[in-house]
């Protein structure tokens, strides 16, 4: 029986060629769009869940108030790491860690730059990392080094690496004890080599002396294996006060009130957002939202099938009055309209495979992602069944029901026009599907549109022709040098030192006092940049008043600020200004205006600027503005080679680096606009296959006007006055709630664009030529058609 039925569905597919393409097209399509989104998302939610001890890590987290709001954070003082493993026996691990950054790894005659981290002992097993090669305990020797398979491959090619010696930035030689895999890239934990914790007293003194014992100081992750009878609940009422423990003098730190939490590695990636102490969500909400337009863009493919199947229900349904007549039941008959569906959703599907195929590498690309079909694996077969299945189902359900619904005695008799409510449903099924093509259009166009807000936002100094080099002991010492040389060789026209490169922060502090403060002000958190002489220049930022730090006289206890923090200070006449910074005191040297290093999303944050010679963590190099990047480069390249041998010289643009603070907001924008583009391509699919059939229905009548005198003019704006009208009423549905949906999502951002009236003009006019020119191609045929060949029967 069920092979009569795709038989019969088969020889219907070939008998409508047209009508067939356009339905396989459009679920495919639609098919394709939901798979992809599924492959995202799966990727997505499946974060870190290659560790063995998924459920049972956490992140050491820390909520403190600073001027009034309370804020969550990952750095934490480098000695509770040591308090958590030994007077909390609810740990089965405890591993203290670095942010991470790059260093050079030298062997022989080979030198990299690859980005590591300093981890605990207990960290490897912790992150069930697996061992290729080597100590299964690789970090337990003080000076070893675990490197990932790949760069052991770059340094050691295929001889052996367990125990050879690599030397870690010219200074400090590692035994290699373990070769690990790279970690995929849905992990949150990625390296290229791992370092023991410890090693950091030895390298650098600065953490020895001024961290090892400083509750104060939040500049390190720590990360927890918690034994099986413990509870996150329990165990955070336990730790929730053991930094504020360390400060029961101290009057600042109970208006700060830091409390110790954990967070769970499960909401690692997609719930990292945190309110006022609480946690509020994060990336889920795009995995949620972008979830529901794949449905959306699939729903729309399938009401293409349902509406090109009930529009040419004259063309079934003599079929269903005979097949009634003769004995078919209804059951029979819905049986056979679903098994058509499911017929041209298998087609489709196998179309929809060929897509996601070709597509994935650059969607891979577009999100940074490693997505593959599980094509090797019986679940993916046998979720794909089941999709498509459900596609069919989904798009014949209506089709089957209403096709087999005919009465077949008004059939046979010719009886079947019910007149204009027939058509109801499939407007409304129209409307629904521009509605939602309309709306995701808003979306796209708003989303650029804020990321063209922030790209125009003023960033107060001058990223371009500006570079960053990483800092490393060797430059250190030959800095004056390497200055001089740069200088002398026309390369350059400016050099400084910093602690942070140009588009970042890397430090904020609190502490701050100046006349007229009270005491909880002291919690007022500033961004602070550490450096020496030349730094505003360099940078090319606009010195408003005053004057930077200067060889000429003794700066060390000087600060330059900028407009922001002149104003959260309130300092009417600020040069001269005597500030107190954790009881030193400081002098305002100069204001520089308003910069923007961080998100340009977010308000400027007030910001202070002090001299310090060894708080340093990148060169910065302005180059010659007469001259190439290229030829100043090539300049550059010999110093560099004779003062920091150790390291390859590279370096980072700045108005690169400032251009990837937008790639968040660039990735949503550009799914969202991938997905509007084949939302709208389907609609139209579907469009373009009513007009067709609209046009064949109504030949006749067509013929007839144009006998009476009616102009091709007069014939295509009657056919296609009833489509602009749909779509002018599902622009009308669709514009509250794109203008509802976008202004909500723009409440996510401090500064941001205004969504004009222009954006909904501009996105109703393109839906209405589109309309005009899918449904036009048709009516223009139609209307140039000769009306003898379609009256000629009469």
């Amino acid at each position: 029986m069920f092979g009569n039925y795709f038989k019969v569905a088969w020889r219907n597919l070939l008998k409508n060629k047209v009508y067939s393409f356009i339905n396989i097209a459009g679920l495919a399509s639609g098919m394709a769009v939901a798979m992809i989104i599924g492959l995202w998302i799966y990727d997505e939610v499946s974060t870190n869940k290659h560790f063995k001890n998924y459920d049972t890590v956490y992140q050491v987290m820390m909520n403190q108030t600073f001027d009034g709001v309370r804020g969550s954070q990952e750095a934490l003082p480098y000695p509770l790491g040591q308090e958590l493993k030994t007077k909390y026996s609810d740990f089965k691990a405890v591993a203290m860690c670095d942010w991470g950054q790059r260093h050079s790894l030298v062997y022989k005659d080979k030198k990299i730059n690859k980005a590591g981290h300093f981890l605990g002992e207990e960290g490897v097993k912790m992150f069930s990392m697996n061992i290729l090669a080597g100590d299964q305990n690789p970090l337990h020797e003080p000076y070893s080094i675990v490197l990932t398979e790949e760069t052991s491959k770059i340094l050691f090619g295929d001889e052996n690496p367990i125990g050879k010696t690599v030397k870690l930035d010219n200074q400090t030689n590692l035994k290699v004890t373990a070769v690990v895999p790279k970690q995929p890239k849905n992990s949150s934990l990625q390296f290229d080599f791992l370092v023991p914790f410890q090693v950091q007293e030895s390298i650098y003194d600065w953490v020895k002396l001024y961290h090892k014992t400083n509750w104060g100081n939040n500049s390190w992750q720590i990360f927890v294996q918690l034994n099986d009878n413990a509870t996150e609940t329990a165990v955070d009422s336990k730790i929730q006060n053991v930094v504020l423990s360390h400060f029961t003098d101290d009057n600042t730190m109970k208006v700060i009130k830091p409390a110790v939490f954990l967070h769970p590695m499960s909401k690692w990636r997609l719930f990292s957002d945190f309110e006022n102490g609480k946690n509020t969500g994060g990336f889920i909400k795009y995995v949620r939202m972008f979830g529901i337009l794949g449905l959306i863009v699939l729903l729309i493919a399938c009401i293409n099938f349902m509406n090109l199947s009930t529009a040419r229900s004259e063309k079934r349904a003599k079929e269903v009055g005979v097949r009634k007549a003769v004995g078919s039941g209804r059951k029979e008959l819905i049986s056979q309209f679903l098994s058509e569906s499911i017929l041209i959703a298998a087609l489709a599907f196998i179309f929809a495979l060929a897509i996601v195929f070709f597509t994935l590498p650059y969607f891979n690309k577009l999100t940074d992602k490693e997505m593959t079909m599980h094509i090797k694996e019986p679940v993916f077969w046998g979720i794909m069944i089941i999709f498509t299945l459900l596609t069919g189902l989904l798009a014949g359900s209506y089709p089957a029901f209403y096709l087999s619904s005919f009465n077949p005695v008004r059939v046979l008799k010719g009886n079947l026009n019910a007149g204009k409510r027939s058509s109801v449903p499939r407007k409304i099924l129209v409307v629904l599907q521009f509605a939602s093509s309309v709306v995701l259009m808003i979306g796209t166009i708003v989303i650029n549109q804020q990321i063209q807000y922030g790209k125009n936002r003023p960033i107060g100094f001058n990223n371009k022709g500006l570079i960053s080099v990483d800092w490393s002991d060797d430059i250190r010492k030959n800095f004056d040098a390497i200055r001089l040389e740069l200088l002398s060789s026309g390369a350059a026209v400016s050099v400084s030192q910093s602690n942070s490169p140009p588009s970042q922060i890397y430090s904020n502090n609190n502490g701050w006092e100046w006349p007229g403060s009270n005491p909880v002000e002291k919690t007022v958190v500033f961004s602070t940049i550490a450096t020496a002489y030349d730094y505003v220049k360099t940078i090319g930022v606009k010195l408003i008043d005053g004057r930077d730090f200067s060889r000429d006289y003794a700066d060390s206890n000087g600060v330059v600020l900028n407009q922001a923090a002149v104003k959260r200070m309130n300092l009417k006449n600020p040069v001269g200004t005597r500030l107190k910074w954790n009881d030193k005191n400081m002098t305002v040297l100069g204001v520089i205006t308003d910069v923007q290093m961080e998100s340009p999303y977010r308000k400027i944050s007030p910001l202070t600027i002090i001299f310090n010679k060894e708080w340093v963590g990148v060169l910065n190099i302005r180059l010659n503005p007469n001259m190439s990047a290229s030829q100043a480069l090539a300049l550059m390249k010999p110093i560099f080679e004779k003062y920091n041998p150790a390291y390859p010289f590279e370096y980072q643009f700045a108005d690169e680096q400032y251009a990837k603070k937008f790639n968040y907001e660039e990735l949503v924008g550009n799914l969202a606009a991938i997905i509007a583009i084949l939302a709208i391509f389907i609609s139209c699919l579907g469009l373009f296959g009513l007009a067709s059939f609209t046009a064949e229905q109504r030949v006749k009548e067509i013929g007839i006007r144009k006998v009476l005198g009616a102009s091709v003019l007069n014939l295509w704006q009657l056919l296609s006055r009833d489509f602009v009208i749909l779509v002018l009423v599902s622009c009308a549905i669709a514009v509250p709630i794109g203008w509802y949906g976008m202004n909500k999502w723009l409440t996510n951002y401090e500064y941001k664009t205004h969504i004009g009236i222009w954006t909904f003009v501009f996105v109703v006019s393109i839906a209405i030529i589109i309309t005009l020119i899918t449904v036009g191609f048709q009516a223009i045929k139609a209307a140039l058609a000769n009306p003898v060949k379609s009256l000629r029967t009469e």
